[in-house]
């Protein structure tokens, strides 16, 4: 396709819009990065983007041939500020869609399930990128790092459930190549990395790493609730939980080959990923938080 307009990013300063549009730019692309204080991200013009704000919605979608889209987070009704906006971005001349989602919400499920059961009746090209759970919440602050640092443990309701955690490097490789093939996939991608492990696995990896004991203990259903209600909205926290609940019973315990198929590459394992960031990441930790281990 060509590639003289823009490919809008929405959320470029998260786990994947970052990278995605570093990805897009080191490509050669023309990039919007968009995020609700319009920072400046090296090669991309910054624009500013709220999806609870349409006036900011004309102008990140001023010249834009493409878009990323990176629902909001914690909201567990994102359709209802996603759809209005994704009308707006085809009648301004957007033609390919490229819907961040994940493994656990098929089309037509809930949440972002409802957006990406639209997306194709809105654009002639499209694609649903469906991620695994990230390996990067096991860094930075993210609720299995900060415990991993401040306790040595990994709370989960998943039970002896595997997961084929992927990189978000790998997501964004999939994201480039699906926003700028000359062919769109109009089709959604369920992502993962080469493995799946329990968390009693990933304890095991980040304490062979870490040369310090982490372990992974099991909560139940109720007791995941309780944990999440303390730190975001109650029905994000049930909906959370309840994604635990279906990893215990088997739902993600899978591999696929998209990552490889799509970019040519295969994706990158854990105990790689664990090796690479997973010390770094508890060192960035440290210097934020006096508690940790």
């Amino acid at each position: 396709m060509s590639v003289t307009g823009a490919t809008l990013v929405i959320g470029a300063t998260g786990t994947t819009g970052s990278r995605t549009a570093t990805g897009l730019i080191t490509a050669g692309h023309r990039v919007r990065a968009a995020s609700r204080r319009a920072a400046r991200l090296p090669g991309a013009e910054p624009v500013r983007f709220d999806w609870y704000d349409p006036a900011t919605f004309g102008d990140a979608l001023a010249g834009a041939e493409r878009v990323y889209l990176v629902p909001p987070v914690g909201d567990p009704d994102p359709a209802a500020v996603m759809l209005p906006f994704l009308r707006r971005a085809r009648a301004a001349g957007v033609q390919r869609a490229v819907l961040l989602s994940s493994s656990a919400i098929p089309e037509g499920g809930p949440g972002v399930g409802a957006v990406h059961q639209a997306l194709r009746g809105l654009f002639g090209q499209w694609a649903v990128l469906r991620p695994s759970w990230f390996m990067q919440n096991f860094t930075g602050a993210h609720l299995h790092a900060r415990s991993i640092r401040e306790d040595g443990v990994i709370l989960t309701a998943t039970g002896a459930g595997r997961v084929a955690f992927v990189d978000a490097d790998d997501i964004a490789a999939v994201a480039v190549r699906t926003l700028t093939d000359d062919r769109a996939p109009n089709a959604d991608l369920l992502l993962t990395g080469p493995e799946a492990l329990s968390y009693d696995d990933i304890a095991t990896i980040v304490t062979e790493t870490l040369a310090r004991p982490v372990v992974h203990r099991r909560l139940t259903y109720e007791q995941m609730c309780d944990r999440l209600t303390a730190q975001m909205p109650q029905e994000f926290a049930a909906m959370l939980a309840g994604m635990d609940h279906t990893i215990a019973q088997g739902a993600e315990d899978r591999t696929t080959d998209t990552v490889q198929r799509v970019t040519g590459r295969p994706p990158r394992g854990f105990r790689a990923f664990a090796e690479r960031e997973l010390t770094r990441g508890q060192a960035n930790g440290r210097a934020h938080d006096s508690r940790a281990v």
